[in-house]
């Protein structure tokens, strides 16, 4: 079936190598694994170059994670993202280490389409860093913003985590306050999460404390705000025009195709992923097997249930006949009729902090 111009199409490549596994990441990363690299990114442009040869969709957004991105040479990252056909207008972007970046390594990459980068700053005081496992300067965050500036790079994301053991109320507030002298065009506030299996998981005297979570998110609301970003989803802000639509794409269940290790996808409510390691990777698509590790088919109140969850976290909203009309009553305070349209709710900032529970009263 052709594909219809109106309906977004993305595309994930998963980067497996990292130069140190952060203490509460649990992705198919690995440390141990640099005389891959090579053989790995001529693989992926193998499946891509076949995929595309396949049908594959042509894609309104491709991102680029991992793993560390940055890690792997420039040029031929570009390469492999230049084997996606792409619209005119998609949104290409590569998450970035501060440490690896300058310009030239930009520059690469936008000759293979990338017109955004994710800079992973996660905090800017030193113990924190250390505290979440992170090897990263944080003075070299200032230079990778600077060189991004410098190759003219169309957008660009500084993510931020809190939540870490030793972590103040100052330490959060001082790390908001830098990244807004930035002047970032979007930032992302995730609250520290524990996963299972990572070395966070085994000690919970450094689990983040909900309390202490929530009081955060208020200062990184009330700051980033403050400097002109809108809060677009629960745990992103964005100045008008910069807001990720590679991200709609997974809050609106739309469709997308990951390649790589690891790597998800998901088409009209199945979701599958690939084997896991890059060795088998590698071995499966250069003998020319399918690299589906396992999938599920979602039942229509499941996909309705997930499809609300996400919007409901988002500017969107949800109908307002996702809740019962005595289910809004009491949740008054918490969600409020869409500014721009009466059929429709939203989270107010106090409900964005209990976002999953207030999902769990959908009608």
């Amino acid at each position: 079936m052709p594909q219809d111009a109106a309906d977004p199409f993305g595309v994930y490549i998963h980067i497996p190598f990292c130069a140190s596994k952060c203490d509460y990441c649990a992705f198919a990363t690995w440390t141990d694994r640099d005389h891959l690299v090579d053989t790995y990114l001529d693989t992926l442009e193998l499946d891509i170059t076949r995929a595309v040869d396949a049908g594959l969709p042509v894609a309104s957004t491709v991102f680029v994670g991992g793993g560390t991105p940055t890690l792997v040479p420039p040029e031929r990252l570009a390469q492999v993202i230049a084997a996606v056909p792409v619209l005119d207008d998609a949104e290409v972007t590569v998450e970035c280490n501060p440490d690896d970046v300058n310009a030239e390594m930009l520059q690469a990459y936008r000759s293979g389409g990338v017109n955004r980068v994710s800079v992973g700053v996660q905090s800017m005081s030193a113990h924190v860093l250390a505290a979440l496992g992170r090897t990263h300067d944080r003075d070299n965050v200032a230079r990778t913003v600077e060189a991004i500036r410098s190759v003219e790079m169309p957008s660009f994301n500084l993510d931020i985590i809190y939540g870490a053991a030793g972590e103040t109320v100052d330490d959060w507030t001082a790390t908001v306050r830098e990244v807004v002298a930035f002047d970032p065009p979007h930032v992302s506030a995730y609250g520290l999460t524990v996963e299972a299996g990572t070395p966070l998981a085994t000690q919970p005297d450094r689990h983040p404390d909900d309390d202490d979570q929530a009081d955060k998110y208020v200062i990184a609301d009330r700051l980033l705000t403050d400097a002109g970003l809108v809060n677009y989803e629960v745990s992103n802000w964005a100045k008008p025009g910069h807001e990720s639509s590679h991200n709609f794409l997974y809050w609106r269940q739309q469709d997308y195709r990951g390649f790589g290790c690891a790597a998800h996808s998901h088409r009209s409510g199945r979701r599958w992923w690939n084997v896991r390691t890059p060795e088998r990777y590698i071995d499966i698509v250069r003998n020319g097997g399918d690299v589906e590790a396992s999938a599920e088919v979602l039942d229509d109140d499941t996909r309705r249930f997930e499809r609300l969850q996400l919007l409901l976290r988002t500017r969107d909203g949800v109908a307002v006949d996702s809740f019962t009309a005595e289910t809004r009553e009491l949740l008054a305070g918490l969600v409020v009729e869409h500014p721009d349209d009466p059929e429709r709710v939203v989270l107010t900032p106090d409900g964005r902090l209990m976002a999953n529970e207030i999902s769990m009263r959908f009608a």
